[in-house]
C-alpha cells in the first residue's frame, strides 16, 4: 500500500489528498492531532475497512475537535472528489467506505466516529445478531457482568459470540448468523434472549427504552439491530477524552478490561500482538442457524 506524506498532502493509491490543519488537536486531552489520527487510520485500515465494506455509513464530524460542536452525516458532501464511490439507499447518497483514500479524505473532514449498518447496501439481510450493552452508571463492571451473563445464555443456546468495546461506556456482543433471516426474525430472537436475561436478573438489567426509567440498571439494547440503523465499527475511534476506539476482545480478558485501555495510542500495537479478533465473524463457516430458536418461539 503506497502512502507518502509531503507538504500537507498525503498520496495514497494514486490519489493526492490535501490535509488541512494537520497539527489541529482533535482529542486535546489525549494529545491526538489530525495528523496522528490519520496515521492511526492508515495503520488500522486493513482491519477497519473489513467492517465498513459495502455498509451504510454514518459518520460523526467534529470540525474543531471533540470539545466543540459536532454533527451526524450520512450523505456524501457535494464537494467530495468524484473518485469516492457512492450508493443510494432510501434517497440518501451514502459514501461507500471500501478503500483507504476514501477513509483518509473523510477523516480530513474531521469524521471522528464511523458507524455502520448491520446489513450491506444492496442486501437488507442482517449479517449478525448484535446486542448493545449500555450501562446506566459510570461503573464499567456493570457492562462486564452483563456481558458474561449474556455469554452464558448464548452458550446454552449453542450460539457462538464475539465481543468488543463500544469505545465509549459499553460492550457489544456479536453472533454470526446464516445470511437468510429478516430483521423481523432476528428481532424476535434478540427480544427473547434479552427478556430472558432481564427475568433472571431483574435488579441489574433492563430492556426499558426510556433512560429516565432505567435507574441504575444496564440496558440490553436489541432494538438497535434493524435495517438502516448503525453501530460503531470495530476499530472506529470515539469522541471521548482518551481517544478510545472500539476494540475486539477475547472473552477471557473481559473480566479485567476497561475501555480506556484501547486508544489511538495503544490499538496499533495490540493489533500486532493479537491480530484481528473479529475475523471469525467474516467466515461463512462460522455462521449459525437461528431455526431452533425461531421454531421454539412459533410453537410456544
Amino acid at each position: 500500500m503506497a502512502t507518502k506524506t509531503q507538504s500537507h498532502v498525503i498520496e495514497i493509491e494514486g490519489k493526492e489528498i490535501p490535509i488541512s490543519n494537520p497539527d489541529k488537536l482533535l482529542w486535546p486531552e489525549a494529545g491526538v492531532t489530525k495528523l496522528a489520527y490519520l496515521r492511526y487510520l492508515i495503520e488500522v485500515a486493513p482491519h477497519l475497512l473489513r467492517y465498513t465494506r459495502n455498509r451504510l455509513l454514518t459518520v460523526i464530524r467534529y470540525p474543531h475537535g471533540i470539545d466543540d460542536k459536532h454533527f451526524f452525516q450520512k450523505n456524501l458532501p457535494d464537494y467530495a472528489p468524484d473518485w469516492i464511490a457512492t450508493a443510494v439507499w432510501e434517497k440518501t447518497r451514502y459514501p461507500v467506505l471500501n478503500d483507504l483514500p476514501t477513509l483518509v479524505w473523510m477523516a480530513n473532514q474531521a469524521a471522528l466516529e464511523w458507524h455502520v449498518s448491520f446489513h450491506e447496501i444492496d442486501d437488507e439481510i442482517p449479517t449478525e445478531l448484535v446486542f448493545d450493552l449500555d450501562p446506566s452508571t459510570p461503573d464499567f463492571d456493570d457492562a462486564i457482568d452483563a456481558a458474561l451473563k449474556l455469554k452464558e445464555v448464548l452458550d446454552e443456546l449453542n450460539l457462538p459470540s464475539w465481543i468488543k468495546t463500544s469505545g465509549a461506556s459499553g460492550l457489544q456482543v456479536y453472533v454470526p448468523i446464516e445470511r437468510k433471516y429478516r430483521f423481523e426474525q432476528t428481532r424476535q430472537v434478540g427480544e427473547f434472549i434479552a427478556t430472558y436475561l432481564v427475568k433472571k436478573n431483574p435488579r441489574t438489567l433492563t430492556i426499558e427504552r426510556l433512560v429516565k426509567n432505567r435507574g441504575t440498571k444496564l440496558y440490553i439494547d436489541y432494538l438497535q439491530h434493524w435495517r438502516g440503523k448503525t453501530l460503531a465499527a470495530a476499530y472506529s475511534t470515539r469522541a471521548r477524552p482518551q481517544a478510545t476506539v472500539s476494540a475486539p476482545l477475547r472473552w477471557e480478558e473481559v473480566p479485567t478490561i476497561h475501555p480506556t485501555q484501547f486508544t489511538v495510542h495503544t490499538m496499533p500495537k495490540r493489533l500486532q500482538e493479537t491480530g484481528d479478533l473479529f475475523t471469525p465473524l467474516l467466515s461463512p463457516a462460522r455462521r449459525v442457524s437461528l431455526e431452533p430458536i425461531l421454531s421454539f418461539l412459533t410453537t410456544r
